[in-house]
């Protein structure tokens, strides 16, 4: 069995020599197999390159027209060989497939370049007014006379607390200034040509198509560019009706256009970021420009009173504006527009401050010879008070104005101003009083000019801030002028009713004792002769005055009545007798104390002459 299983052995080792000649051959065979299928998948890999090629080559020469997205997927996949024999320059065909690659690729981002321009060209189109407005709050959209339903545009009255309050809460639309379905193309065209080295063309492109829109759709509304030369000629009611349009132009520009071209700006050119905001900036900067030279021109033009409350529209709608400018122009590329904007509205609040001190000086200085002959209300008076009451419709305004310049309390600021502006008007009214020659309507003049002040301020929001001590005094004042009135007024007639010749203030200066005190009948004759011409001549001009306020016309007819009826009512009694017996009683008895009072009733009528002999 040894010998047996030694043979097997023997043998074993020699067939295993025989073999080692043909496994080494197989072996051999199996890697060269390997290497072939390496080197085809390779091959295929190279071969399906340049067939991708030729099909991208096919698509880019048809050019983009036909198929854009077949175009873009195109110089994409041309993109993708460029970076395949890029990596592997170790083909033989490497540097000539790149310059061919390059070449083409070339070529497909000029094609696309004008694709971009003519599709955005295309699709860029001013927006027309009506669009506009329907995109604004029904609140602000104009009325058939085509200004703005509110009030803050120029007309001289603030909106209220509760517009305000809806206009903060106002929504509004912005309008389609390019319709959505065209933005990601548009978005796939800027990203090739910013990848294809070409973001000075896209930039250009967009900036020069986009700006033009803009300034065209402005220009539609009405926008115009005016300097202060072109302010400075205009008509005051042109240049008001001018100053309520441009309120409404800044709202729409800013919350409409200005937002839409940002909005489209961020699509088109997203991920392209410092292109984007240079492009948003360069596409508004122009039309900023406009709007905001016409509020310059309009804030460093002559000053003027009537100017004031358009100021403040202005002035409000800056502010109003003030966080969606801070908001939409936040990029470095935009902060000259939004330093020219806050410049702007500091300005505004500069003239307004001027005017209040302006309009002061005005009023104290006003010489117009405007006299109110019948001692009545004096234009100047209640327009100033008008003045005051709009003032006081822009409260809110005011205060955050005096808050630019002085962070002390704004209430205490606005009511100085308003206590100078009432001063300034009494001090005019006092210089005016001197021009009647009788005193008694100097007094009756300053009475009822004084009055009308105090009423209107305690009917309005001046009262709060003013105070009650500022309308006590003044009521005062008042009381004063009529008493002085009364005293020139009466005191001489009252002394034709005084049995001693002296002055009388009722009926006891006629004698407690009922006796004539020594009267004869001639002087008691002359007595009532005096008083007749003296009350006729009063009646015949004291019915041409006037008291406008009815409750003062009472009560000053009342004042003079308490003394004058009494008085007269007691001469009548006691010495009536002493003429009603002799001749001709009715020559020096004209009036019964009857008749008198209903004659007490035409006094402050402001009646004419005319009038009075009918």
């Amino acid at each position: 069995m040894v010998a047996i299983l030694g043979s097997f052995d023997h043998r074993l080792s020699a067939l295993e020599t025989a073999m080692r000649p043909t496994q080494i051959r197989t072996h051999s065979i199996r890697r060269a197999h390997g290497n072939i299928d390496k080197t085809l998948k390779a091959a295929e890999v190279i071969l399906s390159q340049f067939d991708l090629t030729r099909k991208a080559e096919a698509k880019i020469l048809r050019g983009p027209h036909e198929d854009l997205e077949s175009y873009l997927e195109a110089i994409d996949q041309l993109r993708s060989n460029v970076d395949f024999f890029s990596s592997n320059k170790g083909f033989k065909c490497s540097d000539g497939v790149l310059n061919h690659a390059n070449q083409l690729l070339s070529k497909a981002i000029s094609k696309l370049e004008e694709e971009f321009r003519q599709l955005l060209l295309n699709y860029s189109k001013p927006v027309e007014p009506d669009r506009l407005f329907e995109c604004l709050p029904d609140s602000l959209r104009p009325s058939s006379s085509g200004s703005p339903r509110n009030h803050g545009d120029g007309s001289g009255k603030s909106p209220t607390d509760h517009q305000e309050k809806s206009l903060e809460n106002a929504v509004y639309t912005l309008p389609i200034l390019i319709p959505p379905r065209v933005l990601p193309l548009l978005h796939d065209l800027a990203q090739q040509m910013a990848q294809g080295g070409h973001q000075q063309q896209l930039f250009r492109i967009y900036r020069d198509t986009r700006a033009s829109v803009l300034e065209q759709s402005l220009r539609k509304l009405g926008v115009e560019r005016l300097g202060k030369d072109d302010v400075q000629k205009m008509q005051w009611e042109v240049l008001e009706a001018k100053i309520g349009n441009w309120i409404h132009y800044m709202r729409i520009a800013v919350k409409l256009l200005f937002a839409g071209e940002k909005k489209i700006c961020d699509h088109i050119l997203d991920g392209v970021d410092p292109l984007r905001d240079q492009c948003f900036a360069e596409v508004t900067v122009s039309s900023v420009s406009v709007l905001l030279s016409f509020g310059e021109a309009i804030a460093k033009s002559k000053r003027s009173p009537e100017k004031l409350f358009v100021l403040l529209d202005m002035y409000e709608i800056m502010r109003e504006l003030h966080s969606e400018i801070e908001l939409l122009f936040e990029s470095k590329a935009c902060i000259e527009m939004r330093e020219a904007a806050l410049s702007l509205t500091k300005r505004l609040a500069e003239t307004v401050q001027e005017t209040f001190v302006d309009f002061e000086e005005a009023v104290e200085k006003d010489a117009t010879k405007t006299t109110v002959l019948d001692g009545t209300v004096h234009p100047l008076t209640s327009y100033v008070i008008n003045y005051v009451k709009f003032l006081f419709d822009y409260q809110s305004t005011l205060k955050q104005l005096f808050q630019e310049f002085d962070a002390s309390d704004p209430d205490a600021l606005l009511a100085s101003v308003t206590t100078r502006m009432m001063q300034a008007l009494q001090n005019n009214l006092d210089g005016k009083s001197k021009q009647y020659r009788d005193p008694s309507l100097t007094h009756l003049f300053l009475m009822n000019n004084i009055h009308y002040i105090v009423r209107s301020v305690q009917r309005s929001e001046a009262k709060d801030l003013l105070g009650d001590d500022w309308v006590q005094i003044h009521r005062r004042i008042v009381q004063q002028h009529a008493n002085q009135y009364k005293r020139i007024s009466w005191a001489k007639i009252l002394q034709c009713l005084s049995a001693q010749g002296g002055a009388s203030g009722g009926g006891g200066a006629m004698g407690a004792d009922g006796s004539a005190s020594g009267i004869s009948r001639s002087m008691v004759k002359d007595r009532f002769k005096t008083f007749n011409v003296q009350f006729e001549e009063l009646h015949q001009r004291q019915s041409q005055w006037t008291v406008p306020d009815s409750e003062l016309r009472e009560s000053l007819r009342l004042a003079v009545a308490e003394v004058l009826l009494p008085a007269y009512r007691s001469f009548h009694k006691r010495f009536g007798p002493m003429v009603e017996n002799g001749k001709n009683p009715q020559k020096y008895i004209r009036y019964s104390p009857e008749v008198l009072d209903h004659m007490m009733n035409e006094f402050f009528e402001g009646k004419t002459w005319n009038e009075q002999k009918r």
